[in-house]
């Protein structure tokens, strides 16, 4: 078995390894010497790679799709991982277990065509079933259709990916079509399953994935309604009109026409099937980003091209982030690393208040409530200058109204 795989990869160690060329350029440096730019893969990933040094000895000696032996480092460059090559040599065929080199997706393709077929068997509409009977009862359409990418590199790229991918969204359109009422979930199945049934076609994956003559030339739209013509004949009395709502779901997944559409999605299981497949394609793809550049440093990744968007890597972003106060056990948050706790005031004993001159309670009864005064009235100027003077009331300074008023008092007597 195959040693140290991307995913196993440590910075600044160096390691001999083996991997599936993805890609091979060969380049010029500054002063006319070659060097290589490698696209190295195995079964968990894929990884940029360089040889600065003895390239004119080895660059014709191996190709793309070709297995190499190789000693070097894995090293940090500008937040990306890259694996600087010290030494190469091709492998023959026989010295190196496919297995190891090919990525997968995790469930075994026969369980997953055999989950596949279950929803078929379970469509309610029986020329839809029939249909899709009728495309998977052909052996090299399934043997291809289990084990096929659902792209090149974006998402879903590992043999068994377009199975995977597939019934992914069978599982989506199972939650989200009980919730609009219009939705006929045998035909929105149905376009989830054949949506890309031309990627069999459009791509090559005996060892590295990429495009075929057909697939560069017609893509996977045209080839997917090419491979189902002839199935629909299959399927007595299929109805016609039934058939173009099929083809048009097919032909509208993209759901843009800048996307590669012909046409854009017309009725409800067409726009949902579109929305869906772009779903689970993005988040696929943004899975595969954030788990590849897990060794470079910082919370973002670089440029994702494909998402047109850097991302946070949300893990250690909330690891070097946690709160300087953590809760401690039952509940109560602990004191703050940067504020110290005031320290309680010192209680002082209050002097006693004298006590208002009064009878004191008979020993046994209740102490009744001091009484309160009653609200003082104020009296205006003009109204106490009319009231008899009391004995020993000092009488307040007189006003000029005050004075005016006393006046017409007096001559009132």
């Amino acid at each position: 078995m195959k040693s140290h795989y991307v995913d196993s990869l440590v910075p600044n160690e160096v390691v001999t390894a083996q991997f599936l060329v993805l890609s091979k350029e060969i380049r010029q440096k500054k002063t006319g010497e070659a060097y290589l730019t490698l696209h190295l893969a195995d079964r968990t990933g894929e990884i940029e790679a360089k040889m600065w040094d003895n390239v004119a000895e080895i660059m014709e000696t191996f190709d793309r799709d070709d297995f190499i032996k190789v000693k070097g480092l894995l090293q940090l460059y500008q937040s990306r991982s890259q694996f600087t090559i010290h030494r190469l040599r091709r492998l023959e065929d026989h010295e190196v277990d496919f297995a190891d080199y090919f990525p997968c997706a995790d469930r075994d393709s026969e369980e997953m065509l055999a989950d596949l077929r279950a929803i078929i068997a379970g469509l309610p509409n029986p020329f839809l079933r029939r249909l899709l009977e009728a495309v998977f009862s052909d052996p090299n359409l399934a043997a291809t259709y289990k084990i096929a990418p659902a792209a090149k590199t974006i998402h879903h790229a590992c043999r068994g990916g377009l199975i995977d991918h597939v019934l992914s969204l069978c599982t989506l359109a199972k939650l989200t079509a009980p919730h609009y009422p219009e939705v006929d979930l045998s035909l929105l199945l149905t376009g989830v399953i054949l949506h890309d049934i031309g990627k069999v076609e459009e791509l090559t994956y005996a060892r590295s994935f990429n495009y075929s003559a057909d697939g560069q030339l017609l893509g996977h739209i045209v080839l997917g309604l090419r491979l189902i013509s002839s199935k629909f004949d299959q399927v007595p009395d299929f109805p016609a009109k039934l058939r173009v709502l099929v083809e048009h779901m097919i032909i509208s997944h993209h759901g843009e026409l800048e996307f590669g559409s012909p046409k854009v999605p017309a009725f409800p299981e067409a726009l949902l099937l579109h929305h869906l497949d772009n779903l689970d394609s993005k988040m696929n793809a943004m899975r595969n980003a954030l788990k590849r550049d897990r060794l470079a440093t910082g919370d973002f990744t670089g440029y994702i091209p494909s998402l047109e968007r850097v991302l946070l890597k949300k893990d250690r972003f909330l690891a070097a982030h946690e709160p300087t106060s953590p809760v401690k056990p039952g509940g109560a948050p602990a004191a703050s690393l940067t504020t110290a706790a005031a320290p309680p005031a010192p209680q002082t004993p209050a002097a006693p208040a004298p006590a208002a001159p009064s009878a004191a309670p008979a020993p046994g009864l209740p102490v009744p409530p001091p009484q309160q005064a009653p609200p003082k009235q104020e009296i205006r100027p003009e109204a106490r200058a009319a009231l008899p003077e009391r004995k020993g009331e000092q009488k307040p300074a007189p006003t000029l109204f005050g004075e005016k008023l006393q006046a017409v008092l007096e001559s009132l007597k």
